[in-house]
Protein backbone atom coordinates (compact mmCIF):
# COMPACT_ATOMS: atom_id res chain seq x y z
CA UNK A 1 0.00 0.00 0.00
CA UNK A 2 1.39 3.42 -0.95
CA UNK A 3 1.94 6.30 1.46
CA UNK A 4 -1.02 8.24 0.02
CA UNK A 5 -3.31 5.24 0.46
CA UNK A 6 -2.17 4.86 4.08
CA UNK A 7 -2.98 8.53 4.74
CA UNK A 8 -6.38 8.18 3.08
CA UNK A 9 -7.42 5.10 5.04
CA UNK A 10 -5.66 5.31 8.41
CA UNK A 11 -6.66 7.29 11.49
CA UNK A 12 -4.78 10.33 12.83
CA UNK A 13 -1.85 9.66 15.20
CA UNK A 14 -1.11 11.26 18.57
CA UNK A 15 1.86 13.44 17.53
CA UNK A 16 -0.06 15.58 15.00
CA UNK A 17 -2.79 16.18 17.58
CA UNK A 18 -0.12 17.33 20.04
CA UNK A 19 1.29 19.73 17.45
CA UNK A 20 -2.18 21.14 16.83
CA UNK A 21 -2.53 21.80 20.56
CA UNK A 22 0.83 23.59 20.50
CA UNK A 23 -0.43 25.70 17.60
CA UNK A 24 -3.54 26.57 19.59
CA UNK A 25 -1.29 27.77 22.41
CA UNK A 26 0.69 29.94 19.99
CA UNK A 27 -2.59 31.37 18.70
CA UNK A 28 -3.61 32.29 22.25
CA UNK A 29 -0.32 34.17 22.65
CA UNK A 30 -0.96 36.06 19.39
CA UNK A 31 -4.47 36.97 20.56
CA UNK A 32 -3.00 38.41 23.77
CA UNK A 33 -0.42 40.39 21.78
CA UNK A 34 -3.11 41.69 19.45
CA UNK A 35 -5.05 43.04 22.43
CA UNK A 36 -2.00 44.53 24.14
CA UNK A 37 0.15 45.89 21.28
CA UNK A 38 -0.57 48.92 19.14
CA UNK A 39 0.53 52.50 18.65
CA UNK A 40 1.09 52.30 22.40
CA UNK A 41 1.31 49.16 24.48
CA UNK A 42 -1.17 48.29 27.21
CA UNK A 43 -0.08 46.02 30.10
CA UNK A 44 -1.64 42.58 30.05
CA UNK A 45 -3.26 42.98 33.52
CA UNK A 46 -5.02 46.09 32.21
CA UNK A 47 -6.19 44.11 29.17
CA UNK A 48 -7.60 41.39 31.43
CA UNK A 49 -9.34 43.98 33.61
CA UNK A 50 -10.95 45.52 30.54
CA UNK A 51 -12.17 42.11 29.31
CA UNK A 52 -13.34 40.46 32.51
CA UNK A 53 -13.68 43.09 35.25
CA UNK A 54 -15.42 45.85 33.32
CA UNK A 55 -12.34 48.06 33.46
CA UNK A 56 -12.80 51.76 32.86
CA UNK A 57 -10.66 54.47 31.39
CA UNK A 58 -8.96 55.12 28.08
CA UNK A 59 -7.05 51.83 27.97
CA UNK A 60 -10.22 49.81 28.54
CA UNK A 61 -11.99 51.67 25.74
CA UNK A 62 -9.08 50.96 23.39
CA UNK A 63 -9.08 47.26 24.27
CA UNK A 64 -12.82 46.58 24.12
CA UNK A 65 -13.83 49.13 21.50
CA UNK A 66 -10.96 48.86 19.00
CA UNK A 67 -8.59 45.96 19.54
CA UNK A 68 -11.07 43.27 20.58
CA UNK A 69 -13.27 43.60 17.44
CA UNK A 70 -10.12 43.77 15.30
CA UNK A 71 -8.77 40.60 16.92
CA UNK A 72 -12.06 38.73 16.52
CA UNK A 73 -12.21 39.70 12.85
CA UNK A 74 -8.59 38.62 12.33
CA UNK A 75 -9.29 35.20 13.86
CA UNK A 76 -12.40 34.65 11.74
CA UNK A 77 -10.86 35.94 8.51
CA UNK A 78 -7.62 34.02 9.04
CA UNK A 79 -9.51 30.79 9.71
CA UNK A 80 -11.68 31.26 6.62
CA UNK A 81 -8.69 31.97 4.36
CA UNK A 82 -6.66 29.08 5.76
CA UNK A 83 -9.43 26.52 5.30
CA UNK A 84 -10.28 27.92 1.86
CA UNK A 85 -6.65 27.49 0.81
CA UNK A 86 -6.51 23.90 2.09
CA UNK A 87 -9.70 22.94 0.25
CA UNK A 88 -8.58 24.73 -2.92
CA UNK A 89 -5.32 22.80 -2.92
CA UNK A 90 -7.18 19.58 -2.20
CA UNK A 91 -9.73 19.79 -5.01
CA UNK A 92 -7.17 20.96 -7.60
CA UNK A 93 -4.27 18.79 -6.36
CA UNK A 94 -2.21 21.93 -6.91
CA UNK A 95 0.05 23.11 -4.04
CA UNK A 96 -0.03 26.68 -5.39
CA UNK A 97 -3.83 26.96 -5.38
CA UNK A 98 -5.35 29.61 -3.10
CA UNK A 99 -8.21 32.15 -3.14
CA UNK A 100 -5.82 34.53 -4.88
CA UNK A 101 -4.81 32.19 -7.70
CA UNK A 102 -8.44 31.11 -8.25
CA UNK A 103 -9.41 34.73 -8.97
CA UNK A 104 -11.64 35.16 -5.91
CA UNK A 105 -9.69 38.06 -4.43
CA UNK A 106 -9.57 39.85 -7.77
CA UNK A 107 -13.33 39.42 -8.23
CA UNK A 108 -14.04 41.00 -4.85
CA UNK A 109 -11.64 43.86 -5.52
CA UNK A 110 -13.16 44.67 -8.90
CA UNK A 111 -16.71 44.63 -7.52
CA UNK A 112 -15.79 46.97 -4.66
CA UNK A 113 -13.98 49.42 -6.92
CA UNK A 114 -16.94 49.53 -9.32
CA UNK A 115 -19.34 50.03 -6.40
CA UNK A 116 -17.24 52.89 -5.01
CA UNK A 117 -16.98 54.47 -8.45
CA UNK A 118 -20.66 54.16 -9.41
CA UNK A 119 -22.43 54.45 -6.04
CA UNK A 120 -20.02 56.71 -4.12
CA UNK A 121 -19.73 54.33 -1.18
CA UNK A 122 -17.40 55.36 1.64
CA UNK A 123 -17.46 52.69 4.40
CA UNK A 124 -16.49 49.00 4.41
CA UNK A 125 -19.87 48.02 5.86
CA UNK A 126 -21.51 49.58 2.79
CA UNK A 127 -19.64 47.55 0.19
CA UNK A 128 -19.23 44.24 2.00
CA UNK A 129 -21.97 42.62 -0.10
CA UNK A 130 -20.44 43.90 -3.34
CA UNK A 131 -17.15 42.28 -2.33
CA UNK A 132 -18.86 38.98 -1.58
CA UNK A 133 -20.83 39.06 -4.83
CA UNK A 134 -17.70 39.77 -6.85
CA UNK A 135 -15.76 36.99 -5.16
CA UNK A 136 -18.60 34.53 -5.70
CA UNK A 137 -18.99 35.50 -9.37
CA UNK A 138 -15.26 35.08 -10.03
CA UNK A 139 -15.13 31.73 -8.24
CA UNK A 140 -18.16 30.37 -10.06
CA UNK A 141 -16.82 31.62 -13.40
CA UNK A 142 -13.55 29.78 -12.75
CA UNK A 143 -15.52 26.59 -12.08
CA UNK A 144 -17.59 27.10 -15.22
CA UNK A 145 -14.42 27.50 -17.31
CA UNK A 146 -12.99 24.34 -15.73
CA UNK A 147 -15.94 22.09 -16.60
CA UNK A 148 -15.24 19.33 -19.07
CA UNK A 149 -17.79 16.61 -19.80
CA UNK A 150 -19.76 17.62 -16.73
CA UNK A 151 -16.80 17.39 -14.33
CA UNK A 152 -14.36 20.04 -13.11
CA UNK A 153 -10.84 19.64 -14.46
CA UNK A 154 -8.36 20.70 -11.72
CA UNK A 155 -5.77 21.98 -14.20
CA UNK A 156 -8.33 24.05 -16.09
CA UNK A 157 -9.66 25.35 -12.76
CA UNK A 158 -6.25 26.67 -11.75
CA UNK A 159 -5.53 28.14 -15.19
CA UNK A 160 -8.99 29.69 -15.41
CA UNK A 161 -8.53 31.30 -12.00
CA UNK A 162 -5.22 32.85 -13.04
CA UNK A 163 -6.73 34.22 -16.26
CA UNK A 164 -9.68 35.71 -14.38
CA UNK A 165 -7.32 37.22 -11.83
CA UNK A 166 -5.20 38.97 -14.47
CA UNK A 167 -8.21 40.29 -16.40
CA UNK A 168 -10.00 41.63 -13.32
CA UNK A 169 -6.84 43.21 -11.92
CA UNK A 170 -6.37 45.15 -15.16
CA UNK A 171 -10.01 46.27 -15.15
CA UNK A 172 -9.71 47.32 -11.50
CA UNK A 173 -6.67 49.44 -12.25
CA UNK A 174 -8.45 51.04 -15.21
CA UNK A 175 -11.42 52.10 -13.05
CA UNK A 176 -9.15 53.46 -10.32
CA UNK A 177 -7.10 55.48 -12.81
CA UNK A 178 -10.30 56.98 -14.19
CA UNK A 179 -11.30 58.42 -10.80
CA UNK A 180 -8.96 59.86 -8.17
CA UNK A 181 -11.80 59.70 -5.62
CA UNK A 182 -12.20 55.98 -6.21
CA UNK A 183 -8.44 55.53 -5.94
CA UNK A 184 -8.31 57.32 -2.60
CA UNK A 185 -11.27 55.40 -1.18
CA UNK A 186 -10.38 51.92 -2.43
CA UNK A 187 -6.63 51.75 -2.02
CA UNK A 188 -6.67 50.94 1.72
CA UNK A 189 -9.29 48.22 1.28
CA UNK A 190 -7.43 46.75 -1.69
CA UNK A 191 -4.26 46.55 0.41
CA UNK A 192 -6.05 44.25 2.85
CA UNK A 193 -6.73 45.87 6.21
CA UNK A 194 -8.13 45.15 9.65
CA UNK A 195 -7.80 48.74 10.83
CA UNK A 196 -11.05 50.47 11.67
CA UNK A 197 -13.14 47.31 11.18
CA UNK A 198 -16.03 46.72 13.56
CA UNK A 199 -18.14 43.65 14.12
CA UNK A 200 -20.88 45.30 12.05
CA UNK A 201 -18.84 44.27 8.99
CA UNK A 202 -18.61 40.66 10.15
CA UNK A 203 -22.23 39.90 11.05
CA UNK A 204 -23.67 40.05 7.48
CA UNK A 205 -21.31 37.36 6.16
CA UNK A 206 -21.24 35.14 9.27
CA UNK A 207 -23.92 32.73 7.92
CA UNK A 208 -21.98 32.15 4.69
CA UNK A 209 -18.80 31.62 6.69
CA UNK A 210 -20.47 28.96 8.82
CA UNK A 211 -21.99 27.19 5.80
CA UNK A 212 -18.64 27.21 3.99
CA UNK A 213 -16.82 25.84 7.03
CA UNK A 214 -19.35 23.04 7.58
CA UNK A 215 -19.14 22.10 3.90
CA UNK A 216 -15.33 22.11 3.99
CA UNK A 217 -15.19 19.88 7.06
CA UNK A 218 -17.78 17.52 5.57
CA UNK A 219 -15.66 16.74 2.49
CA UNK A 220 -12.28 16.36 4.22
CA UNK A 221 -12.31 12.51 4.15
CA UNK A 222 -13.09 12.60 0.43
CA UNK A 223 -10.18 15.01 -0.16
CA UNK A 224 -7.83 12.33 1.18
CA UNK A 225 -9.16 9.85 -1.37
CA UNK A 226 -9.10 12.46 -4.11
CA UNK A 227 -5.35 12.84 -3.56
CA UNK A 228 -4.92 9.28 -4.88
CA UNK A 229 -6.07 10.43 -8.33
CA UNK A 230 -9.45 10.62 -9.99
CA UNK A 231 -9.47 7.01 -11.20
CA UNK A 232 -8.53 5.60 -7.79
CA UNK A 233 -11.03 7.84 -6.03
CA UNK A 234 -13.83 6.76 -8.35
CA UNK A 235 -12.88 3.12 -7.86
CA UNK A 236 -13.25 3.65 -4.10
CA UNK A 237 -16.74 5.07 -4.61
CA UNK A 238 -15.99 8.78 -4.26
CA UNK A 239 -18.14 11.04 -6.52
CA UNK A 240 -15.22 13.10 -7.77
CA UNK A 241 -17.25 15.67 -9.69
CA UNK A 242 -19.62 16.39 -6.82
CA UNK A 243 -16.75 16.66 -4.33
CA UNK A 244 -15.01 19.23 -6.53
CA UNK A 245 -18.22 21.23 -6.91
CA UNK A 246 -18.83 21.13 -3.15
CA UNK A 247 -15.23 22.10 -2.48
CA UNK A 248 -15.41 24.95 -4.94
CA UNK A 249 -18.56 26.27 -3.28
CA UNK A 250 -16.88 26.04 0.13
CA UNK A 251 -13.87 28.00 -1.15
CA UNK A 252 -16.11 30.69 -2.64
CA UNK A 253 -18.17 31.04 0.56
CA UNK A 254 -15.14 31.15 2.87
CA UNK A 255 -12.79 33.26 0.80
CA UNK A 256 -15.54 35.54 -0.49
CA UNK A 257 -16.72 36.28 3.06
CA UNK A 258 -13.18 36.85 4.32
CA UNK A 259 -12.27 39.20 1.48
CA UNK A 260 -15.53 41.08 1.91
CA UNK A 261 -14.62 41.80 5.54
CA UNK A 262 -10.88 42.51 5.37
CA UNK A 263 -10.05 43.08 1.74
CA UNK A 264 -7.91 40.84 -0.50
CA UNK A 265 -5.30 39.67 2.04
CA UNK A 266 -2.72 37.67 0.11
CA UNK A 267 -0.75 34.51 0.95
CA UNK A 268 -2.63 33.46 4.12
CA UNK A 269 -4.66 30.95 2.12
CA UNK A 270 -1.47 29.73 0.44
CA UNK A 271 0.85 29.62 3.44
CA UNK A 272 -1.40 28.19 6.17
CA UNK A 273 -2.03 24.78 4.52
CA UNK A 274 1.67 24.30 3.80
CA UNK A 275 2.71 25.12 7.35
CA UNK A 276 0.11 22.73 8.75
CA UNK A 277 1.15 20.07 6.24
CA UNK A 278 4.75 20.32 7.46
CA UNK A 279 3.56 19.77 11.04
CA UNK A 280 0.85 17.11 10.73
CA UNK A 281 1.21 15.64 7.25
CA UNK A 282 -1.18 15.45 4.33
CA UNK A 283 -4.19 13.97 6.10
CA UNK A 284 -7.00 16.44 5.39
CA UNK A 285 -8.82 15.30 8.53
CA UNK A 286 -6.04 17.09 10.42
CA UNK A 287 -4.97 19.54 7.73
CA UNK A 288 -8.29 21.37 7.40
CA UNK A 289 -8.89 21.75 11.18
CA UNK A 290 -5.24 22.73 11.55
CA UNK A 291 -5.81 25.63 9.16
CA UNK A 292 -8.44 26.91 11.61
CA UNK A 293 -5.44 27.55 13.87
CA UNK A 294 -2.68 28.38 11.39
CA UNK A 295 -4.71 30.92 9.38
CA UNK A 296 -5.57 33.15 12.38
CA UNK A 297 -2.05 32.66 13.76
CA UNK A 298 -0.44 33.96 10.57
CA UNK A 299 -2.90 36.83 10.13
CA UNK A 300 -2.64 37.99 13.75
CA UNK A 301 1.16 37.77 13.63
CA UNK A 302 1.23 39.87 10.46
CA UNK A 303 -1.20 42.39 11.98
CA UNK A 304 0.81 42.77 15.20
CA UNK A 305 4.04 43.12 13.21
CA UNK A 306 2.44 45.81 11.06
CA UNK A 307 1.55 47.79 14.19
CA UNK A 308 5.08 47.89 15.60
CA UNK A 309 7.45 48.25 12.64
CA UNK A 310 6.53 51.88 11.85
CA UNK A 311 5.17 53.13 15.19
CA UNK A 312 3.19 55.28 15.82
CA UNK A 313 1.77 54.57 12.34
CA UNK A 314 1.08 51.05 11.07
CA UNK A 315 1.34 48.96 7.93
CA UNK A 316 -1.77 47.33 6.53
CA UNK A 317 -1.90 43.61 7.25
CA UNK A 318 -2.17 42.80 3.55
CA UNK A 319 1.15 44.54 2.89
CA UNK A 320 2.89 42.67 5.70
CA UNK A 321 1.47 39.29 4.66
CA UNK A 322 2.50 39.90 1.05
CA UNK A 323 6.02 40.90 2.13
CA UNK A 324 6.37 37.73 4.21
CA UNK A 325 4.56 35.47 1.75
CA UNK A 326 6.42 36.36 -1.44
CA UNK A 327 9.55 34.34 -0.49
CA UNK A 328 7.32 31.40 0.43
CA UNK A 329 5.65 31.52 -2.98
CA UNK A 330 9.07 31.50 -4.66
CA UNK A 331 10.17 28.47 -2.62
CA UNK A 332 6.94 26.59 -3.34
CA UNK A 333 7.10 27.36 -7.07
CA UNK A 334 10.65 26.05 -7.21
CA UNK A 335 9.66 22.91 -5.29
CA UNK A 336 6.73 22.27 -7.66
CA UNK A 337 9.00 22.77 -10.66
CA UNK A 338 11.34 20.10 -9.31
Amino acid sequence: MSRKEQVALSGPSLLPLTLLLAGAGALAVCVALSLAVGSRSIPLPTVLDALFDDGRGRDAIVVTGLRLPRTVIAVVVGAALGVAGAVAQGITRNPLASPTTLGINAGAGFAVVVAIYALHLTRPVEYVWFAFAGAAAAGLLAQALARRSGDIDPVRLALGGVVIQMVLLSWTQAVMLASSRTLDEARFWLAGSLSGRTLDVLWPVLPTLVIGLVLALAITPALNTLALGDDSAQALGVPVGRIRVAGGIAVVLLAGSAVAVAGPVAFIGLAAPHLVRLAVGSDHRLLVPGCLIAGPLLLLAADVLGRVVVRPSELEVGIVSAFLGAPLLAVLARKVAR
